[in-house]
């Protein structure tokens, strides 16, 4: 299909248009002022909404910038807050004038303060917990009040830790009691042990976040100041530090260059988490989950790095490199116990639970494809790379080749992603016309069109949203609904997320400086708001579903409407546009299916779960006596036993993959087990089986049909 290249334009807009910023110079020998000046100059000059710098704006920023460094209130003192509380209407002007006093105050007494928490909880954790006490502990950490003394200090860690070793205790003396019932000889441990052994759980639990914390640099909670301050502009506005970057571009394109494994310090060690299917550790099967990676060393160096206490950042670049490159890994076997060298040639890895998979579906003598999406990706340095767009238009023509009959098109938990993939995924199913309105700030709205009149696939057409459902996603969604080309299934709904955003390098600023400052990072910046074609806008409203569903998220506050400085709603004009008129009974359809989902018992009892987790996720109060806890579990246990139908449920349809995927099963077992989970998981979604209803009662209008074949041919 063709594409109009212009599209690309509006992606790239911030990039053009900053060149003009770089008048200002940035000069200060000191990188953080830098980074603060330049960050904010590209903020008040590049944002959809810039904000006024001023008193309220500090405040915001005081309020999160605590939040983030303190939630839970164990570290900062009353006298601490009262110190920083001088800085609560300064902290614009400190921005104005690249002072960051407050910053180093925060963090100095932050690493002073954890210092102290690792007496404390280290001397709490030494004795039992007396389980049998009357007490309780207040979750709601925004509602207590900082503590005036070490001693308030070190209850506040008591009831924390208690609570902790509580739920420990107690899982372990249930899982006793089961040892007991399957072997009457069985010896139950007693209380005195397992609350130790519940105690050491929680200590070790400790000990592994202090590791991380350890590996954390001033750098890191200097990141947690500047999001602060960006955060205060919009919830989607964000700084990444360079590392970040990095993880941000892989995960829009869904590759990394690397050996393939994911990695995660474990006291001193860099561990193998997972071995990725079909990367180079995964092909060479020489490493494995549990191995411990001791030395890393290049192929153009006589000597090993040993990366043992290294930061896991630190240790990641060292082991990750380009394409073709090779790589020598000393690295201590989990079952062995041996030590190896274990050479391997990177490669670019594909990520594959990143990108689109597609099933094949029988039900009342008709084939229905399943396509699940996870996220529309693309390659940020070459959109012609593998992209969201090409994907779903390959796995379209392999399903049309197997005789499909209607497609349904997963959106549930998709947080969005490019939005030229867009574009080009929404011109797979209509002749052509506009498919989203985008506006910039002061300047006229631009249209993105599909330009193309050919149709991939006239069929009929299902998309399942829910209320994770963000951005792209509901740019789609809202465009077909508006074009009346698909049947919207999900949640109330969607995420309600209406703006864009540009990935700006922050180090175009500084080219042509002769200050090293080294890499500054990039802004995520909030550059544009876009519009359905009906002219309304999907921010915090969201896409209504054409049949609404009940989930488990139906009664939890996760939407954009919930986040703190949402953008508004509003309202633009129209664009020009003629819905599809491809479907006989669209309406008619709808309605059948809202009656069946309206008596639907199983949609009820769901709902009810949904309700059940609401009232379960607003309890901050929790008991820290055991019979009290005990007999609070055993009920919501009992509540929970009445939905373990949701589990049990199951239909009679059997999905399968793809001939071209199963050919790769041969030699990838691993992505065979995993599209055998989705396909069991797929068998027991209600969800999918209403869309696949709503696909079997669709009627086409063959004379449509018709004349698009014409125009395909």
């Amino acid at each position: 299909m063709k594409r109009n290249p212009k599209i690309l334009i509006v992606l790239l807009l911030m990039a053009v248009a900053s060149c003009s910023f770089t008048t200002k110079s940035f000069d200060d020998p000191n990188k953080d002022k830098v980074l603060i000046d330049l960050i904010t100059y590209v903020l008040n000059q590049g944002h959809y909404d810039a904000k006024d710098v001023n008193d309220e704006f500090s405040k915001g920023v005081y309020k999160d910038y605590l939040r983030s460094l303190d939630g839970s209130k164990r570290f900062f003192y009353a006298s601490d807050i009262e110190e920083f509380s001088e800085y609560e209407e300064l902290i614009d002007d400190y921005i104005k004038s690249k002072d960051i006093s407050f910053f180093d105050l925060t963090y100095q007494r932050l690493m002073k303060r954890s210092d102290e928490s690792r007496e404390i909880y280290k001397e709490i954790l030494a004795s039992p917990f007396d389980f049998d006490k009357k007490e309780e502990l207040n979750t709601s950490f925004e509602d207590l009040d900082y503590v005036d003394s070490k001693k308030e200090m070190k209850e506040r860690w008591r009831k924390q830790l208690k609570f902790s070793t509580l739920i420990n205790f107690h899982d372990k003396k249930e899982a006793e009691e089961q040892k007991k019932e399957e072997d009457p000889d069985y010896t139950i441990k007693s209380d005195e042990e397992l609350e130790k052994e519940a105690r050491e759980v929680t200590l070790t639990s400790l000990e592994e976040y202090y590791d991380f914390t350890d590996d954390l640099e001033r750098k890191d909670y200097f990141s947690v100041y500047i999001n602060a301050i960006v955060e205060e502009f919009d919830p989607h506005t964000f700084y990444f530090a360079p590392q970040d970057k990095d993880r941000f571009d892989m995960a829009m394109s869904g590759k990394l260059e690397g050996i393939g494994a994911r990695l995660q310090k474990k006291s001193d060690n860099i561990t193998i988490m997972e071995v990725i299917s079909g990367g180079p550790a995964w092909r060479s099967d020489e490493l494995s989950e549990g191995d411990v990676i001791l030395k890393v060393k290049q192929e153009d160096e006589d000597e090993a790095v040993s990366i043992v206490g290294m930061r896991l950042d630190d240790a990641v670049k060292l082991i990750k490199g380009p394409k073709d490159s090779k790589v020598t890994l000393t690295v201590r076997k989990k079952l062995l116990g041996t030590i190896e060298n274990i050479t391997l040639t990177r490669d670019v890895v594909e990520i594959e639970e990143t990108y689109a998979k597609t099933s094949m579906v029988k039900k009342g003598g008709k084939n229905f494809g399943v396509i699940n999406l996870p996220k529309f990706y693309f390659d940020m340095e070459n959109y012609a790379e593998r992209n969201a767009a090409s994907d779903i238009e390959k796995d379209i023509v392999r399903l049309k080749k197997q005789g499909m009959d209607g497609l349904v098109l997963d959106l549930r938990n998709n947080g969005g992603g490019s939005l030229k993939t867009v574009v080009d995924i929404a011109g797979l199913f209509i002749e052509k016309g506009p498919i989203v309105q985008v506006k910039s700030s002061g300047q006229k709205k631009e249209i993105l069109k599909d330009k193309d009149p050919t149709v991939l696939w006239d069929g009929p057409l299902v998309i399942l949203v829910n209320e994770l459902s963000a951005s792209a996603s509901e740019i789609l969604a809202a465009a077909m609904q508006d074009y009346k080309r698909a049947v919207i299934i999900g949640s109330k709904q969607t995420y309600g997320k209406g703006t864009v955003q540009n990935v700006i390098d922050l180090n175009r600023w500084l080219r042509n400086s002769n200050n090293d400052y080294g890499d500054l990072g990039a802004l995520k910046l909030t550059t544009q708001k876009f519009y359905r074609v009906n002219g309304g806008s999907t921010q915090l409203e969201g896409v209504k579903s054409d049949v609404v569903v009940p989930d488990r998220y139906s009664f939890v506050d996760i939407g954009e409407k919930d986040m703190e400085n949402p953008l508004p709603w509003d309202k633009i004009d129209a664009a020009d546009y003629d819905t599809w008129d491809g479907y006989v009974d669209f309406e008619e359809t709808i309605e059948r299916s809202k009656q069946r989902m309206n008596e639907n018992k199983q949609l009820k009892l769901i709902e009810e779960n949904a309700r059940w987790i609401k009232t379960q996720s607003d309890n901050n109060v929790h008991s820290l006596n055991y019979a009290e806890y005990s007999r609070s579990a055993a009920e919501n246990k009992r509540i929970a036993k009445r939905f373990d139908s949701l589990k049990e449920y199951a239909t009679d349809l059997s999905y399968t993959s793809l001939p071209y995927e199963k050919e790769l099963f041969v030699s990838d077992t691993i992505l065979k087990e995993k599209r055998d989970r989705w396909h069991t998981n797929l068998s027991k979604d209600i969800y999918i089986e209403e869309a696949l209803n709503v696909l079997s009662e669709l009627k086409v209008n063959n004379v449509k049909r018709n004349k698009v074949a014409r125009i395909n041919n």
